[in-house]
């Protein structure tokens, strides 16, 4: 029989109890929950922590961040480390402890910008230098990454001098500083201007400090303008004005200079506090007047190029810095001054001849009328504009003493106001005529020494006072009207159109009432004064006289205009009336082609 082995006792009421963990008393229990907790690192949702990858696929990676599980990290968020491993450490953003399975849920992408726009405030606050990635261009500057943020960098910001080509920075680092963020829009605007400022400060400083009058700079052209140009000198601006770069003269800097180019400046003034610099570049060449030629002197022609016309005359720049005032009184031998415009405009190739020359003040006049014979010397003007020949022109000038006709270029005379008509009272030549008619004209006086011409326009006609002397008789009367009065007299619009005059007092009716301004009545005439060509007459002796008992052979004879009265008062005979019929219509003829 074999020997049967004994077992120990077994509490299978203990053995009944399968729940887990169910063995242990709730000391024991308590202490290995402690122990287990202490294993685990403290997680909160929406915070950025450092995971160990311990686990890589093809779709995700899995991180241990310390937690009672891993968290699972799409493996496209890793793109940026294509050498990762496994027991690296990243930095990643705790969405959830725990989804609806249970999973830890984690975002590498989220931790790296919460930690971009962390760094990017740091930057900000300490005044750090940072280097970003120039992306692309964009309008009015640049956009670069910095922490795989978009920064702005404004085109302004990119340097101290104007960039004008902004594609030379794509692809490439740039060292920046933050200047400004708005987190509502998430823009953050970045300089490297504010880099260079800093360095070129003390630059700056050393070349003012040692700025000299008279002394020669390399600098470099960095913006162009109407008025000049503004050059680097290596941190400090200076202005070259367009009057300084040449001798001759420009129009704009374009046409002698370009941006970006290097040019040898002299300094001509600075002023400290404000720091402003005035340059010069001609002033490093000798002045052309000192290359003048020895043997140009007055009397010379020369020739060049019209490079200003001003109200006064024009500027003739005979060779680059050297130029020549053409006055418009020497531009045409006429005495009537004109604008300069009339006779060049910029651009002109013309030649003159030197009038003046100052050697040491650099000037010089010239003209350009001297290049024909003086129209007053030619041999054949006296003959051509004798005494009495008969010439037409144009009316140039009015006085108030008469007008100036131009016959010619450069021949001018004068019509005094008194010699425009034998019978109109002309207080001023615009009432008869206007600058720029044409005038008929006899010639009355010839001074080629004074160079003065007396011409006259009345003079073409036969004085018809000869014949009025016999037509307008003390006594006779005649139909006029009245044109216009003042405090003393009337004055009278007499048949053939020439003027008489009458006292006010001699205005009165029979009836008692007075002649007006319009009214045609009856006038005697009481004074005829051929030299003075002055007629008084008086309406009132028309009637006055009526009722004198006079023998018919005192009776004056009285002549009277044509009518459309009933009353002719006695006609005097003039000798055959068909002469002076003919005469009033020449004067009227000659009359309506002066007015």
């Amino acid at each position: 029989m074999s020997k049967t082995q004994t077992l120990p006792d077994f509490d299978w009421d203990k053995a009944d109890n399968r729940g887990f963990g169910s063995g242990y008393s709730d000391e024991e229990r308590n202490r290995l929950s402690e122990l287990y907790d202490n294993t685990l690192a403290q997680v909160n949702e929406k915070e950025v922590v450092i995971g160990t990858v311990v686990g890589i696929t093809d779709r995700e990676v899995i991180l241990n961040i310390g937690f009672k599980s891993d968290g699972l990290v799409p493996a496209s968020e890793f793109r940026d480390l294509p050498d990762m491993k496994i027991g690296d450490e990243v930095e990643v953003y705790v969405e959830n402890q725990e989804d609806p399975n249970g999973q830890l849920v984690l975002s590498r992408k989220k931790a790296k910008v919460i930690t971009a726009w962390q760094k990017i405030q740091r930057a900000l606050d300490e005044d750090l230098v940072i280097e970003g990635f120039v992306k692309r261009r964009t309008k009015g500057g640049l956009i670069v990454d910095i922490y795989s943020i978009e920064a702005f960098l404004p085109g302004s910001q990119i340097d101290v001098k104007p960039i004008r080509d902004f594609d030379v920075f794509v692809g490439k680092k740039m060292e920046v500083k933050v200047v400004k963020i708005n987190y509502a829009n998430d823009n953050v605007v970045v300089s490297h201007k504010v880099l260079i400022e800093k360095d070129l400060e003390a630059q700056r400083q050393q070349i003012l400090n040692n700025l000299q009058k008279g002394q020669v700079l390399e600098g470099v052209i960095k913006n162009m303008t109407n008025f000049g140009v503004f050059i680097d000198l290596g941190g400090v601006d200076g202005l070259l004005h367009i009057t300084d770069i040449s001798w001759g003269r420009i129009s704009h800097p374009s046409e002698l200079l370009h941006l970006d180019q290097k040019v040898n400046v002299v300094v001509l003034d600075f002023d400290e506090d404000k720091k402003r610099i005035s340059l010069g570049m001609k002033q490093l060449q000798a002045h052309p007047w000192d290359s003048l030629q020895e043997g140009m002197q007055i009397g010379s022609k020369v020739k060049g190029r019209i490079v200003n016309v001003a109200d006064y005359g024009a500027f003739l720049e005979i060779m680059p810095g050297v130029e020549g005032l053409i006055h418009v009184s020497e531009m045409s031998w006429s005495q009537h001054l004109r604008n300069p415009q009339d006779f060049l405009k910029v651009g002109d190739e013309v030649e003159a001849v030197v009038l003046t020359l100052d050697r040491n003040d650099r000037k010089m006049s010239l003209g350009i009328k001297q290049l024909t014979a003086d129209p007053w010397s030619r041999p054949e003007l006296v003959e051509k504009y004798a005494i009495g020949t008969k010439h037409k022109g144009i009316v140039r000038n009015l006085t108030n003493f008469g007008l100036f006709l131009e016959l010619e270029e450069g021949i001018d005379g004068l019509v005094h106001v008194s010699d425009l008509s034998w019978t109109k009272k002309i207080k001023h030549p615009s009432d008869f005529i206007k600058v720029g008619e044409e005038l008929e004209v006899i010639v009355l006086e010839l001074d080629v020494d004074n160079r003065r011409l007396a011409l006259g326009h009345k003079q073409l006609e036969e004085n018809p006072w000869d014949t009025f002397e016999s037509v307008f008789t003390p006594g006779s009367v005649h139909r006029c009207t009245i044109l216009s009065k003042n405090d003393k007299v009337a004055t009278l619009e007499l048949p053939y159109g020439i003027e008489g005059f009458s006292a006010l007092k001699n205005l009165q009716k029979e009836d008692g009432s007075w002649a007006d301004v319009g009214e045609t009545v009856d006038f005697k005439v009481i004074e005829f004064s051929k030299d003075e060509k002055r007629i008084m007459l008086s309406h009132s002796k028309t009637w006055q006289e009526k009722g004198d008992d006079r023998k018919p052979e005192k009776r004056q004879a009285v002549a009277k205009a044509p009518t459309t009265s009933s009353k002719e008062p006695e006609r005097a005979t003039l000798g055959d009336l068909d002469a002076l019929a003919a005469l009033k219509e020449q004067m009227e003829g000659r009359s309506s082609k002066g007015e």
